[in-house]
């Protein structure tokens, strides 16, 4: 897995009555202050609601094996696992975790407010991105208004804030086949060094996959390195047999 680079200190944190409990990797309860929270590894927390299934339930609840830890992160709803797959995508995030904290604050006449947002991931970088994911047209204005306080909280940290709603169908779809050939048991040296060298020049998958052998062997291979991003793809129209692969950038 990639290092993570030590985020620095924000410059200024701002004063406010946020706090931030979470869940360390033993179990143990934690409360910080807001401005103590960026030296927290929230990517390595527990979640802070269980996934429960109940009848009758509108979505269906799940883990999804992440391959940038290696580890499962729940997901409460098919968006969810739309986003969680897309973080587990990303080259530049090597840390992910599902319900990484709660967030408290006073509301209206002193009641206090909390919510938990769906994701938090690092980046290489030491950066973090923190995600919630609701539909647009399930978003009730007391609902916006605990989206508004995480965005305001996570600023004050440096960190993104991003509410996510439907992914887009056809890149959601090609990463969902790709990603059935994640796990590194895909891998095969030798086969993804001639793939690799077949597709220095762009050309069909299906042909390059055929210039190198079986496609029933090449092909689980082929996928896993277009997952890894060593070979690229157009993920923007759906994946073909005669979609355009070539080498990464990054490779050549």
């Amino acid at each position: 897995m990639t290092a993570v680079v030590a985020q620095p200190a924000p410059a200024q944190v701002a004063e406010g009555p946020f706090e931030i409990g979470y869940l360390s990797e033993d179990g143990a309860e934690h409360r910080v202050s807001l401005e103590d929270a960026w030296l927290v590894r929230f990517e390595s927390a527990r979640p802070v609601r269980r996934f429960a299934a109940r009848k009758g339930q509108r979505h269906l609840s799940g883990v999804w094996w992440c391959a940038t830890t290696s580890a499962h992160v729940g997901f409460e709803s098919w968006l969810e696992r739309d986003h969680v797959v897309a973080l587990d995508f990303d080259r530049a995030v090597v840390g992910i975790a599902s319900q990484p904290f709660w967030l408290y604050w006073p509301g209206a006449e002193g009641r206090r407010v909390s919510h938990a947002p769906d994701y938090f991931a690092r980046r290489s970088d030491g950066s973090a991105v923190v995600l919630d994911c609701r539909p647009v047209e399930r978003r009730k204005p007391a609902d916006v208004a605990q989206f508004d306080a995480t965005s305001a909280a996570c600023a004050s940290l440096g960190w993104d804030y991003r509410l996510v709603g439907a992914a887009d169908p056809i890149r959601t779809l090609n990463l969902r086949w790709l990603g059935g050939y994640r796990h590194p048991r895909h891998w095969v040296a030798s086969m993804a060094t001639a793939l690799l060298e077949a597709f220095t020049a762009p050309l069909p998958l299906m042909g390059g996959a055929e210039s190198v052998g079986d496609p029933v062997a090449v092909l689980p291979v082929l996928f896993h390195l277009l997952w890894r991003q060593d070979l690229t793809i157009d993920l923007s129209v759906p994946l073909h047999a005669t979609s355009c692969v070539r080498v990464a950038e990054d490779l050549r």
